[in-house]
């Protein structure tokens, strides 16, 4: 019994050594934050904010460019439900031009980048599961002034299935990046260059 939990300690200890590990994009400020408790016998998670300019997130990640979260869980009981011990949870948003708000195809691509960033970093994964929410505002009263606003927001959750978590957790950083209109290092269109193409100012 004991030396199963030490696997199972030494298992999570070499996971949590990935994340940190891991090399996020320069636009991106990433800080460890304690955990929720009582979700997984162990987790870790991590907070990330886009930054811009002299604007850099706050204490808690929070930027109005962009921000996130992503949580690593360990649970050995949970390999039925979960098809193996690690469950990641993450959660990315990012404030959206309203031109680009009302496209109807934005839920799907933005879906479609996350799993491109989880296999272009060869991130092995499965139970994938999650929403991509658009949401358009407009205000009154005494938020009149703010006018109409946009923003996109992705909830998922998927089962590592390797022992590459670093990839992972770069792969969730990738998207928030794309989320925020920041470019694709690899290329891959983000959501200003998709408007630019639109308006007939890209290739």
């Amino acid at each position: 019994m004991n030396a199963a939990v030490d696997s199972d300690d030494a298992e999570f200890e070499y996971a949590v050594e990935q994340l940190r590990a891991a090399a996020f994009r320069s636009e991106l400020q990433v800080r460890e934050i304690p955990a929720p408790e009582r979700i997984a016998p162990r987790s870790i998670a991590f907070a990330a904010g886009v930054i811009q300019g002299s604007t850099h997130p706050s204490e808690e990640g929070d930027s109005p460019y962009g921000a996130g979260r992503l949580i690593l869980m360990h649970d050995p009981a949970s390999i039925e439900e979960w098809g193996a011990p690690f469950r990641i949870v993450c959660f990315a948003q990012a404030p959206l031009e309203m031109e680009i708000g009302i496209d109807p195809f934005i839920a799907d691509v933005a879906w479609s980048w996350l799993v491109d960033a989880l296999e272009s970093r060869e991130a092995a994964y499965g139970y994938a599961s999650g929403t991509a929410t658009k949401t358009l505002s407009t205000g009154f009263g005494t938020l009149e002034e703010q006018g109409d606003a946009a923003q996109i927001e992705i909830r998922a959750s998927w089962t590592p299935l390797d022992s590459e978590f670093a990839a992972h957790a770069e792969a969730w950083g990738e998207l928030l990046c794309l989320l925020a209109g920041l470019p694709h290092h690899e290329g891959v269109a983000s959501l200003g260059s998709r408007r630019a193409r639109r308006n007939g100012h890209g290739a």
